[in-house]
C-alpha cells in the first residue's frame, strides 16, 4: 500500500458503525451534530440494511440511504458503505429456505440472526450480487464514499454449511484440487479403516458419524468452507471494482484467535485492498491489553506491514460475554492508540449510538443510553481530539524486532479429534510466547511459515504440527544464514494432508533441530515435571514431554523426573551461522522467559531492562518522520527512555533523553530527525 490514505482524507479515521435506520429521521441531525463535536470524521453505513434497501425482490428503497449518504458529506464525514449480503432480507428466506446453512447433524439453522448463510448456495450468491451492483450502481460517484465494506465478519458465526449444494460444491473443488480420485485417496490415506474412494461422486462433506472421521477430509472441509466464503467476498469486490474504480474494497477481519477460528488471514490479506479489522477484549481475568496488542500484531502482519484500520472496538463494555465489565477510565484511548501504534490508520467503533432494541441493546457505543453527560462521551471526545494531533503519524509502519510463525492451516489441523493430548492448545502456546516476547518488549511480526525471514534475528514457531517440507527447507535456510530459530514442542509433524512427515519426528524440522523424537510422552491431568538447567536452575513444566534424542543438538536443559527423566528438554543446534532451540515440554511464564531470553542472547537482542512491565514502547516510522508511541497499563508513572529528543504530539512538550508517562496513560513522540 502506498504511504498516502486511500480513503480521501486527511489524518488518521476516528468514528464507528452508524445505523440510522434504527432511529427517527429527526434524530440523524443531532447525532451528525454530535459526530462533528466528537471529531468523528468516517462512519460504517448500511452493513445490515438489506432488508430496508430491498423490502420485496426486486424493488428498491435508496431514497433513505441517499439523505444519510447527503447529510454526512454535507457534514464533512466519509462513509465506509457496505453491501448488506451478512443479512438477506426474511423474504429472501422463505423463497429460498435451502440457503440457510445445516450443521454436521443434519440440523438446519432458521432465519432470525445474522450471517446465517450456505455459500455454497447459488440463489444466495445471485441475490448478493445483484444487491451489490444496485448499491455500486447508485453510490460509485457519491463525494462521501471512502470505502466499500463487503458483507461482515466473515466465518462468524458460521463458516461451513453440510447440505446437499454444499456437497456438490465441495465435489468439485476437491476435482479440482485433486484432478484425479486416486490422488484424493492417496492424499487423505483412505486405506485406513477402509474408506477409499472410487469416484468423486461417493464423497460427502465430513458429517456426524459413529465415531472420529478421516483427519484429512475435515481439514480439506475447512478449507473448502474458507474458500467458498472468499468466493463471494471476490465475487461482490469484482462488482465494486468495475463498477466503482478507484474506490478501495474491503471486509472486516477479525483476526485475534481469540476470536475467529475458521479463516485463513493470509489468503484474505491477499484479496482486499485495505486490511481492516474488528477487536473486542476477552475479559477472562488476564491482561487484556497484551491480546489486544497481539491482534493488533497479527492485523498488521496480514497486510504485508501495510498501515490498516481498525474498523470495530468497544468503547467500554460488550454485551455477548458471560461477564461484560465496563472498561477502566483512560482505557478506550489505551486500547485504541495501541492498535494505532502497532499500524492502524486510526480507531472506530461498534457502534455510534447505543441501540434501544434487538441483540446488542447493551453493548457500549460511542453516544451511549446515558448521553453527552457521562464518562464514555466526554472520553470520546478526548480519544477524537487526540487522534487528530497524531495525523503526522498516517501512512508510517511499524517496526518489529522479531517473528512469530502462525499458519491457520496448521492450528485448524491441531484441533482436530484424536491427537496425543487435549491439554496442548495451540492458540494457548501462541497467546504464552507472544506474551513472552511482549514482556522482553519486543515488537512482533507474525509471518508464514515459507515467507522470507531473513530481516528478523529471532524467529519463534509456538505451535506449527502441520507443516510443509518446503516450510522445513525455509527454516533451515534461515538458521544457516544465521538466524536464530526458536521452537515448541509437536511442531514440524504431519504434512498439508496431515500425514506424518516419512521418518522420525519431527519431520519437517529436525535436520534444523538436530534431533529426532522417538516418542511423545503426554503428561496426565495436573502433573508436572521437572527440567534442570545450567548451573542447577530449576524449571517446571507441563502438559507434554518427548524422548528426545540428539543428533548434533546439545543439551541445554534436562528432565528430572517423570518418565522422560535424564532426556533433554531443552537443546541448542548450532547450524551454519545460526542456533535452533528446541523445548520438548511445556513451560510456563517464568520458564519461557528464561528460555526466550536465552534464544534472544544468541540473536544478539539487547534487553530493555529499562522499561518497566506493561508499558509499551512501539515505534512508527516513515516520511514524516519517527514516532514513539508509550503506553502506561500500569497504576504508576513511569519513564521511557529515548535514542533522541524529540515533540510529545499530544502535550506540545520537548522531550529529552527521558519521556514521562503519567499511570494509564499514552505518550507520542516525533524524534527530532
Amino acid at each position: 500500500m502506498p504511504e498516502t490514505n486511500p480513503l480521501g482524507r486527511t489524518g488518521l479515521a476516528f468514528g464507528g458503525d452508524y445505523n440510522p435506520e434504527q432511529w427517527p429521521e429527526a434524530v440523524w441531525v443531532e447525532d451528525v451534530r454530535l459526530m462533528r463535536e466528537a471529531g468523528v470524521t468516517m462512519v460504517s453505513v448500511g452493513i445490515f440494511s438489506w432488508a430496508l434497501l430491498e423490502p420485496t425482490p426486486g424493488v428498491y428503497e435508496f431514497g433513505w440511504l441517499d439523505r444519510v449518504l447527503d447529510l454526512l458529506h454535507e457534514n464533512g464525514i466519509r462513509v465506509d458503505l457496505g453491501t448488506p449480503t451478512v443479512a438477506p432480507p426474511a423474504w429472501f428466506y422463505r423463497e429460498h429456505p435451502e440457503a440457510l446453512p445445516v450443521t454436521s447433524d443434519g440440523t438446519r439453522y432458521a432465519f432470525g440472526s445474522r450471517g446465517a448463510i450456505c455459500h455454497s448456495n447459488a440463489d444466495y450468491r445471485a441475490a448478493a450480487a445483484s444487491i451489490t451492483t444496485r448499491l455500486a450502481t447508485r453510490y460509485a460517484d457519491h463525494p462521501a464514499l471512502a470505502l466499500w465494506h463487503v458483507h461482515n465478519e466473515y466465518g462468524v458465526p458460521v463458516s461451513a454449511c453440510y447440505c446437499a449444494s454444499c456437497a456438490e460444491h465441495f465435489r468439485r473443488w476437491l476435482t479440482e484440487t485433486y484432478g484425479t480420485v486416486d490422488a484424493l485417496n492417496e492424499a487423505w490415506g483412505t486405506a485406513f479403516w477402509g474408506q477409499h474412494y472410487t469416484g468423486f461422486d461417493q464423497v460427502d462433506p465430513p458429517r456426524l458419524t459413529p465415531t472420529v472421521g478421516n483427519p484429512a477430509q475435515a481439514l480439506d472441509h475447512r478449507r473448502f468452507a474458507d474458500v467458498t466464503m472468499r468466493e463471494n467476498f471476490v465475487a461482490e469486490r469484482d462488482i465494486l471494482h468495475r463498477l466503482a474504480p478507484g474506490i478501495p474494497v474491503t471486509t472486516n477481519f477479525m483476526t485475534a484467535l481469540s476470536q475467529c477460528d475458521s479463516v485463513d488471514y493470509w489468503a484474505w490479506g491477499r484479496e482486499v485492498d485495505l486490511v481492516t479489522n474488528d477487536h473486542y477484549l476477552i475479559t477472562d481475568g488476564r491482561r487484556t491489553h497484551v491480546n489486544l496488542a497481539m491482534a493488533a500484531d497479527l492485523t498488521r502482519s496480514v497486510a504485508g506491514g501495510a498501515p490498516w484500520l481498525l474498523l470495530e472496538h468497544s468503547t467500554s463494555g460488550v454485551n455477548w460475554q458471560p461477564r461484560n465489565p465496563a472498561k477502566t477510565p483512560g482505557q478506550m484511548a489505551r486500547n485504541s492508540l495501541t492498535h494505532v501504534a502497532r499500524g492502524s490508520e486510526g480507531a472506530l467503533f461498534f457502534q455510534w449510538r447505543q441501540s434501544r432494541r434487538g441483540a446488542e441493546k447493551f453493548h457500549s457505543s460511542m453516544l451511549p443510553h446515558a448521553g453527552t453527560d457521562s464518562r464514555v462521551w466526554r472520553e470520546v471526545v478526548e480519544l477524537g481530539s487526540t487522534i487528530q494531533a497524531l495525523a503526522p503519524v498516517e501512512g508510517t509502519r511499524t517496526v518489529a524486532d522479531v517473528a512469530v510463525l502462525w499458519d491457520w492451516h496448521s492450528w485448524w489441523a491441531q484441533t482436530l479429534q484424536w491427537r496425543p493430548s487435549e491439554d496442548h492448545d495451540a492458540r494457548e502456546r501462541a497467546d504464552t510466547f507472544y506474551e513472552a516476547l511482549y514482556d522482553r518488549h519486543l515488537t512482533v511480526d507474525f509471518a508464514h511459515p515459507e515467507n522470507d525471514l531473513s530481516a528478523y534475528p529471532l524467529v519463534v514457531v509456538p505451535a506449527l504440527y502441520l507443516m510443509t517440507e518446503a516450510a522445513g527447507h525455509n527454516l533451515r535456510r534461515y538458521v544457516e544464514n544465521g538466524g536464530t530459530l526458536l521452537v515448541s514442542y509437536f511442531s514440524g509433524i504431519v504434512d498439508e494432508h496431515d500425514a506424518v512427515h516419512a521418518g522420525p519426528c519431527p519431520g519437517a524440522l529436525r535436520d534444523v533441530l538436530g534431533l529426532t523424537v522417538e516418542e511423545f510422552s503426554p503428561l496426565l491431568q495436573g502433573e508436572r515435571v521437572r527440567i534442570t538447567g545450567p548451573d542447577g536452575a530449576e524449571l517446571t513444566g507441563d502438559v507434554w514431554t518427548e524422548f528426545v534424542v540428539p543428533r548434533g543438538a546439545e543439551t541445554v536443559w534436562t528432565y528430572a523426573d517423570g518418565l522422560t527423566v535424564g532426556h533433554p528438554a531443552v537443546t541448542r543446534h548450532a547450524l551454519g551461522t545460526g542456533s535452533a532451540w528446541y523445548v520438548s515440554t511445556r513451560l510456563g511464564a517464568a520458564g519461557l522467559d528464561a528460555l526466550v531470553a536465552s534464544a534472544a542472547a544468541d540473536a544478539r537482542i539487547t534487553p530493555r531492562s529499562d522499561l518497566p512491565r506493561d508499558v509499551e514502547v512501539v515505534r512508527r516510522t516513515g516520511e514524516s518522520g519517527t514516532f514513539v508511541f508509550a503506553v502506561n497499563h500500569t497504576g504508576s508513572d513511569a519513564k521511557v527512555p529515548l535514542d533522541t529528543h524529540g515533540t510529545e504530539l499530544l502535550t506540545g512538550e520537548r522531550a529529552a533523553g527521558r519521556l514521562a508517562v503519567p499511570a494509564g496513560a499514552v505518550r507520542v513522540v516525533r524524534l527530532d530527525s
